[in-house]
């Protein structure tokens, strides 16, 4: 309720005047890292839009949504409203000081299966990221220099993406993931689905999200390779969604 009174006070509604009824509906698994409430925040944002005749562009959307937000995380990165609003394949960089954040919607001229799959255990952001605060704490030097590690392969990322390059990006998928690991955010069993994702022809897994569960991202190079992928997670009876980049 707090998420949707923050939509429709930024959006300046007058709920007094006028009374809303409002129905969501989907197939997004709400907690599971997928970002189900992102997805909610803006499609209200664009269902207000619409009814009340607002006229806004994504921009705007883009920003209610993001108000909705704040009311699940407190201060999110703004990256999940992001992708909500505009779809496709996003380059997002948050601006820490406080400034507009850098958004750039990119086009890869190859299609690469993807495969989501769900661990189906929800892990408390807040927790995971105190923990992660505390190991930065007591080695500094190791965690300065795993994220600049981590700056340079997405930097890497985003070029491969751009050409296309299917298994350098498959490659960069499971540096990134050897890089949770040692930051501590992954956990049995996203180790268990990255496996199983590799076993059966992904040519990159990783976990994403806020780990120690929630959900596993893996790369195949043909649709062949991603349904025995679905097919095998589901076999071991665990969600498994198909999409693509592209």
């Amino acid at each position: 309720m707090e998420s949707i009174k923050n939509v429709i006070n930024f959006l300046k509604i007058d709920t007094d005047k006028q009374k809303l009824e409002i129905t969501f509906a989907g197939d997004l698994i709400a907690a599971s890292g997928v970002g189900a409430s992102a997805a909610q925040c803006t499609s209200l944002s664009r269902a207000l839009n619409d009814t009340f005749n607002l006229n806004l562009n994504d921009e705007r959307i883009n920003e209610a949504a993001y108000e909705g937000e704040k009311a699940y995380h407190g201060t999110p990165s703004g990256i999940d409203n992001t992708a909500s609003t505009y779809g496709g394949l996003i380059w997002f960089v948050k601006n820490l000081s406080g400034g507009k954040n850098t958004m750039e919607l990119l086009q890869s001229p190859k299609k690469m299966p993807l495969v989501i799959l769900n661990t189906g255990i929800t892990a408390s952001t807040t927790e995971v990221v105190a923990d992660v605060r505390r190991l930065k704490e007591e080695s500094p030097e190791k965690f300065e220099k795993i994220f600049n590690q981590y700056e340079n392969l997405i930097i890497e990322a985003k070029k491969a993406l751009l050409e296309g390059n299917i298994v350098k990006t498959g490659e960069l998928m499971n540096q990134n993931h050897k890089l949770l690991q040692d930051i501590s955010v992954s956990g049995e069993i996203n180790e268990k689905l990255v496996k199983i994702a590799l076993q059966n022809g992904a040519i990159g897994a990783k976990m994403t999200g806020t780990g120690r569960g929630g959900l596993v991202i893996a790369l195949a190079e043909t649709n062949k390779i991603q349904d025995k992928i679905a097919k095998a997670a589901e076999k071991e009876g665990y969600d498994a969604w198909k999409t693509m980049i592209g």
